[in-house]
């Protein structure tokens, strides 16, 4: 496999992150740069390319990508100064990129998406915390072939919450993906001191099946620090609550979900948010419809009644939290990718968020896959100059993911090629 090459991972973000405050100096810092990059690029002759690319899912992390892709482009060009700023988009892989970025990584026993005790990390930095859903409610949790639609549940996300509040996070990225749930977030509110309560005045069991046996919600227990910490739902997917294209709909069947799953858990989600509507309020209901309420099966609509989050397309927030702003500025040329890029990719996907900051920028992008399913016009529509897919150096799809790295490098080595010398 070879030595890895060194990299130097950089964030010089310092400050929470204010949401508010956050849109205006991104607004700022991209019209800004494009006219610093300018002016940095006329002062010198070296290249700086700018590695912000996210995971290959099942073949490498953000930061194994951004080491390959460093090894291919040296041995074309030796003297090329490259920069890695591994990128998340809100799913899994969200504290990774955070902790390569400088976040300190820290780790709790938390209830996993069966009930029994699993690991999950957070990171942390000057009171902003980065916490993935996935970590503690994710499908990458589950025993392989082993699906619980109806009842696995979100309480230990709400445990990690808990955490990064205790360790005395003032800003949360709530970053939600990857699910293994489909509760409305219900479990991870009980974990914060919500009560949802039967007929009987009995508990309701954790999962997003039994909501449907929902008597009474009360939620004046939840933890009363939330109402003083900025909490940002970063996702990238806008689907509501329920409906044709709800959580259970789209997204249950990938969690094992049947046909008559999805239609119980739609009818249990929906009974959810109208009970909901009577301790809480109209917004309840209307918060179902709202962009990000479905996101991880729904615990994206929890997080908005519940706990006042507001919500952020993931890659955006992630950007802003990795200092991807200053970082653009000294590059000449900017690499993203991940491990496939197509339709998706264009909603909301890490690649897309780069390449759409990167060219208001002027800075010119180009991207790395396994494999490529968009054709040139939407690539240049998304700001993407050309896609490097690992299937165009070997056609064997399970020797792409097998031997991703060296393949990766011989990529990169194309690359160097045709835009560093």
């Amino acid at each position: 496999m070879g030595r890895r090459p060194h990299l130097r991972l950089w964030s010089q973000r310092r400050d929470c992150l204010d949401v508010s405050k956050a849109r205006k100096a991104r607004g700022c810092k991209v019209a800004d740069a494009a006219e610093t990059a300018g002016r940095v690029r006329h002062a010198r002759d070296a290249q700086h390319v700018l590695i912000a690319a996210d995971k290959f899912k099942g073949s490498l992390t953000a930061v194994e990508v951004a080491e390959r892709v460093t090894a291919g482009l040296r041995r074309v060009d030796p003297k090329v100064e490259v920069e890695a700023l591994p990128v998340a988009d809100g799913g899994d892989g969200t504290v990774a990129a955070a902790v390569a970025a400088g976040f300190e990584r820290r780790e709790v026993r938390v209830t996993g998406p069966l009930g029994d005790e699993v690991t999950a990390a957070y990171a942390l930095r000057d009171g902003t915390a980065v916490v993935e859903m996935a970590e503690a409610s994710g499908l990458q949790l589950l025993p392989e072939g082993v699906f619980a639609p109806l009842t696995s549940t979100t309480f230990g996300s709400g445990e990690l919450l808990l955490a990064a509040l205790d360790a005395g996070a003032r800003t949360i990225v709530f970053g939600v993906g990857g699910s293994a749930t489909t509760d409305g977030g219900a479990g991870m509110l009980a974990a914060l001191g919500a009560v949802f309560l039967d007929a009987e005045g009995a508990p309701v069991a954790p999962g997003g099946g039994p909501l449907a046996s929902l008597a009474r919600a009360d939620l004046s227990g939840l933890d009363p620090r939330f109402a003083e910490v900025d909490l940002v739902l970063a996702s990238d997917v806008d689907n509501p609550l329920t409906g044709p294209k709800g959580a259970p709909a789209v997204y249950g069947p990938q969690k094992g979900a049947t046909p008559e799953d999805v239609a119980e858990l739609d009818a249990a989600l929906a009974h959810f948010a109208r009970v909901l509507s009577e301790s809480a309020g109209s917004a309840a209901l209307e918060c179902a419809e709202s962009p990000g309420a479905g996101a991880a099966g729904g615990i994206g609509y929890g997080a908005l009644v519940g706990l006042g989050a507001s919500f952020r397309p993931g890659i955006e927030v992630m950007l802003d939290v990795l200092g991807f702003a200053p970082a653009l500025e000294r590059a000449t040329l900017v690499i993203t990718g991940e491990g496939s890029l197509d339709e998706q990719t264009l909603h909301g996907k890490a690649p897309a968020g780069v390449a759409a900051a990167a060219r208001a920028a002027g800075v010119e992008v180009v991207a790395v896959c396994g494999r490529l399913a968009l054709p040139a016009e939407a690539l240049g529509r998304a700001g993407i100059r050309r896609a490097y897919a690992l299937t165009d150096v070997e056609p064997d799809v399970a020797r792409c993911i097998a031997e991703a790295g060296p393949i990766l490098e011989t990529v990169a080595e194309g690359i160097a090629r045709d835009f560093l010398v």
